[in-house]
């Protein structure tokens, strides 16, 4: 077996799943799962339609890089929502069996182990994706600590020169998952001028970005285009349909920018054999094409953030994310500031899921930035979080007695 699965770290929900194995939830209560980010808003049912509809051509073998309806509808997509200029859907688009994949795939194309120390820059807390492809990519992850201090989006310019110039992928995901902070145009502009300077690739993980609550956030192709890079060098994004349309079980997202990355890395996974159905890829075209869903899909977030700020924003001494689904909340401190205690407390005495902020992020010189925080996905339903409210209100309530 490969060596290096032996340095993967346990899933976060695999340590979840240890934390809680000798506990037993709040029996009176119905389980209230606000731990996974996994959307329970109803699909739009136009797209299962499509799905139906195209069964019959699930006996066709689909191609690597998808159709070029599909690719075009994603070019045309971008464009509208990212006010670029112009993506060709031949050499700039690649259609994803889901972002997942695609960011753990594209890790073991770019990282070139024949160079000195090749390191992959992230941030500190993230999604686990980004460490595990690039441990086994051979390569050595350098986490960023995302901190109050930073407005929980890092302090790249604090990164030594030494490790800029071994750096050959810097992840970055805007909206960040589990903080909800937003990349700005200057702070696009800044890893830009870095990534010009030492010549590496940066990836933008941008699933959470239609998720948002006054203006839409600004992506890194945007910023390439408001710099005048057109083609978009050393510069790629991710995109999913799963958090944008509810649809995290058809697989379907796409990795879009420098052709000169993006040719070789089709030819990777034309071995590595991650093909979308043709089925899913009809469906996807109908949810790209429309954003009448996406707006009713956001309204329902928005609803669900209101409530839990007017309800608990001082009780829980709550933050509103720039964007996203979740909250990234601080610990209380009759729960000792321990994210541990307080999710076992959730867990235990009103049977809500929600996951420690430990699991999310690595220590680095002796300091963990997710310990002492808890992420809570507002994934249920409305009614569902209204519950939810009630009893962290009867949990909090009571510990401090």
């Amino acid at each position: 077996m490969n060596n290096n699965l032996a340095h993967l770290h346990p899933y976060p929900f695999a340590k979840m799943a240890q934390l809680l194995a000798n506990s037993e939830p709040a029996r009176n209560y119905t389980e209230i799962k606000l731990g996974i980010g996994e959307p329970k808003h109803t699909p739009p049912a136009f797209v299962l339609d499509v799905l139906q509809e195209n069964l019959d051509k699930i006996s066709r073998y689909p191609t690597t890089n998808g159709s070029f309806e599909l690719r075009q509808t994603i070019a045309h997509w971008l464009e509208k929502r990212f006010f670029l200029r112009h993506v060709d859907p031949n050499t700039e688009v690649l259609p994803v069996m889901g972002t997942r994949e695609a960011i753990f795939s594209f890790v073991q194309a770019v990282v070139n182990t024949n160079k000195s120390n090749p390191t992959v820059v992230m941030p500190n807390p993230f999604y686990q994706i980004y460490e595990g492809a690039t441990i086994l990519a051979q390569a050595t992850p350098y986490f960023i600590p995302c901190t109050p201090d930073n407005n929980f989006k890092g302090s790249y310019r604090a990164v030594p020169k030494e490790i800029w110039e071994q750096t050959q992928l810097l992840f970055i995901c805007s909206p960040n998952n589990p903080t909800g902070s937003i990349m700005s145009l200057d702070d696009w502009e800044d890893l830009i001028r870095l990534s010009d300077k030492y010549d590496f690739v940066i990836a933008s993980d941008e699933c959470y970005s239609e998720l948002y609550f006054n203006e839409p956030p600004i992506g890194l192709l945007q910023a390439c285009t408001a710099f005048g890079r057109d083609d978009f060098k050393n510069c790629v994004v991710f995109h999913s349909l799963s958090k944008r349309s509810n649809l995290p079980g058809l697989r379907s997202g796409f990795i879009a920018g420098d052709a000169a990355i993006l040719q070789p890395y089709l030819q990777y996974r034309t071995y590595q054999g991650c093909a979308m159905p043709i089925p899913h890829q009809l469906a996807s075209i109908a949810a790209w094409q429309d954003e009448k869903h996406v707006a009713h899909n956001r309204a329902l977030y928005q609803e669900k953030f209101a409530l839990w700020m007017d309800e608990l924003g001082e009780l829980l001494e709550l933050t509103m994310p720039e964007a996203g689904f979740y909250f990234w909340v601080k610990v209380p401190t009759q729960f000792d500031n321990d994210d541990e205690v307080f999710v076992k407390a959730l867990y235990e005495q009103a049977n809500i899921h929600a996951l420690a902020g430990r699991y999310l992020s690595r220590e680095v010189n002796g300091k963990n930035p997710g310990k002492g925080y808890v992420r809570i996905a507002l994934v249920a339903s409305v009614a569902e979080s209204r519950e939810a409210i009630e009893r962290i209100k009867e949990l909090l309530t009571a510990h401090l007695r």
